[in-house]
């Protein structure tokens, strides 16, 4: 059964028990050998192919070049036989650390794998990168590494329900490295003291401000989960080493919780699983269909099916106002509410537009379809006719909708809103959306068969026919994975494919 865990902040003279703190008891749940259960496995699976998928789609585009250089500039660590760099052939290896930085920043580049959200934001998928590069450098089978990806994806949705980041302006890859940590600790069957070590240091280490995702986003929103990985791979490293790591890092009175989040007088109820009981968290994640922001699927979703209902709700001529009424994270994050200016800006970066929901409902809107490259090329935001309508479309919180957004009650949790379209003559058209498609409880749930298209549509243009097949093989068969087996868990570009890359030249 789940076990509520009451964190506060603790004066120095309490000597607060290392049992009694949370890194403490994430270590526990890391240390558990309980068994991993069919749905679970089946759902890693599913989101071993998903992370594949969108890092195909990004090998070539620059930040992903970029940290790809930085991981092939490394050599192999001498205690292990290294891990493998999306794109590259299985027999180019670089040292653990780098292949979690480098894969990290190709799965995170367009947005566009899992997702979940409660008093945080998260991408849990992002735990899977750091603890494969741990798992092909030591030679652990495919079992090993399900019970790690189970771990990781627990953690930090458990840290994701309890604790919010985003309140506070610090980034949500502060959850990501502890549960990183945790991860890689129970795939390599660390003792819980071990362990208890690494998550001090990595959420130590990967606490940031979130300007990252704010203003004129830059390449560092692919960068920073990646970083969070690498973080959790060298923390564990000096964990193994007998080194320790600040303590209590969540509840010293000049730890995290006072001084970055809630202060002196905070606490907070995490939940996590008692002794025994199975890592589920995965099961309540969810994907994307769509490469944008998650708040903004089901938003694409809407979109599209307004277009194509009713045509002439493209031309900015008939519309007078477009407000969408939504969640408070919606409306101030990607929505009017942030006061942004760049959200409207036709020269704004990927990233920003990504994070833009007027922009984004605006061309699904048009376009009747939304596509992870051609959606945000500079030409397509620049379109005179998009812009019009653009700078039509404003967001506004809804309080019943961000009481769902907030609610525990999975068949109430919602992440759309309501649209109230003005049109130029007067008339008014009303339609909502509470979950995109692809969600569990959307129109289209994705199941096994959507994420194997998905994987295919994005890794064609870069993988050979024979490649997208040997690597779907051996994803389906993950349990079963011999050690060997996990070190060929990569995928490999056609030739000339990484050639046309950039190559940006550093200090490495």
């Amino acid at each position: 059964m789940t076990i509520t865990h009451h964190v506060r902040v603790h004066r120095s003279d309490e000597n607060l028990a290392r049992e009694g703190q949370l890194a403490w008891q994430i270590a526990e749940v890391a240390a558990d050998p309980v068994a991993v259960e069919a749905a679970v496995v089946d759902m890693i699976i599913n989101r071993v192919i998903d992370n594949a998928s969108v890092a195909a789609a990004s090998l070539t585009r620059r930040p992903v070049s970029a940290a790809r250089q930085q991981a092939l500039d490394h050599a192999v660590s001498v205690s292990g036989g290294g891990s493998t760099v999306f794109g590259c052939a299985n027999e180019r290896r670089t040292s653990p650390e780098w292949a979690a930085w480098a894969n990290g920043v190709a799965v995170r580049e367009l947005d566009y794998h899992d997702t979940f959200l409660a008093a945080e934001y998260s991408h849990p998928g992002d735990n899977i990168p750091p603890i494969l590069a741990v798992a092909q450098h030591v030679g652990a089978d495919g079992a090993a590494l399900v019970r790690g990806i189970a771990t990781g994806y627990e953690i930090q949705m458990d840290l994701v329900r309890a604790i919010s980041l985003h309140k506070h302006k610090i980034d949500h890859v502060a959850h990501l490295g502890p549960s990183a940590a945790a991860g890689i600790g129970t795939l390599l069957g660390l003792p819980a003291e071990t362990i208890y070590q690494a998550v001090g240091q990595a959420l130590h280490t990967t606490t940031a401000t979130r300007q990252s995702r704010k203003g004129e986003i830059s390449t560092w929103k692919a960068h920073a989960p990646a970083f969070a990985g690498k973080m959790a791979v060298e923390a564990v490293d000096r964990a193994m080493r007998g080194e320790t790591s600040p303590s209590p890092i969540y509840e010293g009175e000049d730890g995290v919780i006072a001084w970055m989040l809630d202060g002196k007088d905070a606490s907070y109820d995490v939940p996590l699983p008692g002794p025994g009981e199975p890592k589920r968290a995965i099961l309540d994640s969810y994907t994307k269909e769509h490469s944008a922001e998650y708040q903004a699927q089901a938003w694409i979703d809407l979109a599209r099916k307004l277009g194509a209902e009713r045509p002439e709700l493209r031309d900015p001529a008939n519309i007078a106002t477009i407000v969408l009424h939504t969640s408070h994270h919606t409306h101030y994050v990607i929505g009017s509410g942030a006061n942004d200016p760049q959200k409207y800006d036709p020269t704004a970066s990927r990233e920003t537009l990504d994070h833009s929901i007027p922009y984004i409902f605006a061309v699904a809107l048009q376009d009747g379809a939304w596509h992870h490259v051609d959606s945000y090329l500079p030409e397509r935001a620049a379109r005179p006719d998009t812009v019009e309508l653009w700078h039509k479309i404003t967001t506004a919180e809804d309080a019943e909708w961000t009481r769902r957004y907030h609610s525990e009650d999975p068949d109430e949790k919602a992440f759309g809103g309501r649209v109230e379209i003005t049109l130029a003559d007067g008339s008014t058209i009303v339609d909502e959306i509470a979950v995109a498609d692809a969600h569990p409880l959307g129109a289209r749930p994705f199941a096994r068969e959507d994420y194997i298209r998905k994987f295919r549509l994005l890794a064609e243009p870069v993988l050979t026919p024979e490649e997208i097949e040997r690597f779907l093989a051996l994803a389906q068969r993950l349990p079963e994975l011999s050690a060997d087996e996990v070190g060929q868990l990569n995928i490999v570009a056609r030739p000339g494919v990484l050639a046309s890359a950039p190559a940006p030249k550093g200090l490495f």
